[in-house]
């Protein structure tokens, strides 16, 4: 027992400089890259070129003067891609002195073949108003947006579509109010009101009183 009590308490000596030469470990495997991108053959600055660290789903993008800055840890391998030139793979040593390193990536211009496309004119006027005519255009997202909040849909999905909570909660409350506000007396009577006249008639022009049977929750009228 005394003898394990030493381990523990040799251990407990010994934790913090054991913890402190980790971290200084860690601290001088980190490092800083800085750096410009250019053209390999003119040595012209590339903007927006992706700077990523392989496996770890982070990175960044060089400015319009093609500079660009990122941490990272020896040893990874920093990938630079952009539009129209060749990826490059650059390996940071490990033996690399300091937590700062500048550096200067040349790409290689890429040069890509597409296959030849050939445009014909159509036959004849008529064929090209017939196909002009028939053309399938799609909706835009303002077009979009009017056939979704147009008033005859929205009049038709508040007859079958139900309530959520708020609105159940809303119209519970109402109807309790309203049972309280004409507590103790009898309340009006609206056969002889115009307002509520109006209102059926406008209902019973639109239709909302077809298919009744349909409409589950009394809702919409």
């Amino acid at each position: 027992m005394h003898k394990k009590s030493s381990y523990i308490l040799l251990l407990f000596l010994f934790f913090p400089f054991l913890l402190k030469a980790q971290l200084s470990q860690f601290k001088d495997s980190i490092i800083q890259i800085s750096g410009i991108t250019m053209t390999a053959d003119s040595l012209r600055a590339i903007p927006a070129v992706s700077v990523l660290v392989r496996g770890q789903n982070r990175g960044t993008i060089s400015n319009s003067q093609g500079v660009f800055s990122i941490v990272a840890f020896k040893g990874d391998t920093l990938t630079f891609s952009a539009v129209g030139f060749k990826r490059k793979d650059y390996k940071i040593p490990t033996n690399l002195p300091g937590n700062n390193y500048s550096m200067i990536q040349l790409l290689v211009i890429d040069t890509t073949y597409l296959p030849v496309t050939i445009i014909r004119p159509y036959p004849s006027r008529e064929e090209f108003d017939k196909a002009f005519v028939s053309a399938d255009v799609p909706d835009d997202e303002y077009e979009l947006a009017r056939k979704n909040t147009e008033e005859a849909r929205m009049r038709a999905l508040s007859r079958y579509t139900p309530p959520d909570a708020r609105e159940a909660t809303n119209s519970y409350l109402n109807r309790q109010a309203q049972s309280l506000y004409y507590a103790g007396q009898q309340p009006p009577q609206g056969i002889m009101n115009p307002l509520a006249w109006a209102k059926f008639i406008q209902a019973w022009k639109r239709g909302d009183f077809k298919n009744k049977s349909n409409n589950t929750y009394g809702y919409g009228y």
